[in-house]
């Protein structure tokens, strides 16, 4: 669904707290650390991004100094929500903790392909000037880690998209033995399966074995009919209707408050008819498990498939609005003009 600048609702304040954490961040910066982490925002690297362990552009948390990871730290606070935030920061401790256990468990990786488990290998980009009317923004990206932030037009603020994961989804060893950083990422949508009937669970288990990662993976731009149907919105009654929107909606408030309310204004906006839950994999918890939730507008999907069903992947992502392309496209045809 294709949405003009008047059909979306501005964040004015939020898009100036972002955009002085960001000038904040980059102030602080050298030279040579500016030549990484401030970009043109018509750099396609923009779009490029990938949740696994892999070197990428930007500049990384340990090559700054504690100041400056200090302000980096805020760029995403002053973006995110305060549950998104805190999964942020606990997601990228996570790397102590999964390189603890790689020790414990004897796993080795192949060298050539990931880096060290290390909490400060997340890079981050400035794309554009922040606090201008030209379009802008930011993102992070790291082991795990996939935050997109655009400004359009100087006040609105897409947040998409954002992806989070957890290795290991529980911990299993330490003072941390029994933490699940993403526990309502999979007890949300195990409440709404455990409430269906027999019928309602045929047509919402699309497939008794879970794919191995999530069917969008990071590809720059999804589309509908990337990920399985399953059981329609209006299939449900209405107590089954209202743990699927809070599915949704835990998706969407990882983003700041402001924000949240300007997304879930589009896509209620859409209607729930063409909403669908699918399920992949045994119903069991502990056992590889998939679930996606799509819309007209929007899909989330969401996987515990690798390391025995104990490495979680997880995205909000919109068809037309991701990285606020269809915000740009009205921008631009309007004159760059409110």
């Amino acid at each position: 669904m294709d949405y003009g600048l008047c059909d979306i609702d501005r964040c004015a304040e939020r898009a100036r707290k972002i955009s002085i954490a960001s000038k904040t961040f980059l102030a602080s910066l050298n030279e040579e650390q500016l030549a990484l982490a401030h970009r043109p925002f018509d750099d396609c690297v923009r779009y490029e991004w990938n949740y696994t362990p892999v070197e990428r552009g930007g500049l990384r948390l340990d090559d700054m100094n504690y100041k400056q990871r200090g302000l980096a730290i805020e760029l995403a606070q002053a973006s995110l929500s305060a549950r998104g935030f805190q999964q942020t920061t606990e997601i990228m401790q996570l790397e102590d903790t999964l390189r603890q256990w790689e020790k414990i468990t004897e796993f080795h990786h192949p060298t050539e392909v990931f880096l060290p488990r290390n909490p400060n290998y997340y890079y981050f980009t400035v794309y554009g000037d922040p606090g201008t009317n030209k379009p802008w923004g930011w993102k992070v990206g790291g082991h795990h880690i996939g935050i997109h932030i655009t400004v359009v037009d100087g006040d609105f603020v897409v947040p998409v998209p954002m992806f989070f994961g957890a290795n290991p989804a529980e911990i299993r060893h330490g003072p941390q033995k029994g933490q699940r950083i993403l526990a309502k990422e999979e007890d949300l949508a195990r409440s709404l399966l455990g409430t269906l009937d027999d019928g309602q669970k045929t047509a919402a288990i699309v497939d008794p074995i879970a794919p191995s990662d999530i069917l969008t993976t990071n590809y720059r731009v999804v589309s509908p009919g990337m990920t399985p149907t399953g059981l329609f919105y209006d299939g449900m009654d209405g107590a089954q209707r209202d743990k699927l929107i809070t599915i949704i909606k835990h998706y969407v408030e990882s983003s700041s408050p402001d924000v949240a309310a300007a997304c879930w204004k589009r896509i209620e906006g859409a209607g729930f008819s063409e909403v669908a839950f699918a399920w992949a994999g045994p119903e069991m918890r502990g056992e590889k498990h998939y679930y996606t939730v799509a819309g007209p507008s929007f899909v989330i999907e969401y996987d515990n498939t690798q390391n025995e069903g104990n490495h979680i992947h997880s995205v909000w992502r919109d068809f037309t609005g991701d990285w606020g392309e269809d915000l740009l496209a009205s921008h631009y045809q309007n004159g760059h003009k409110h």
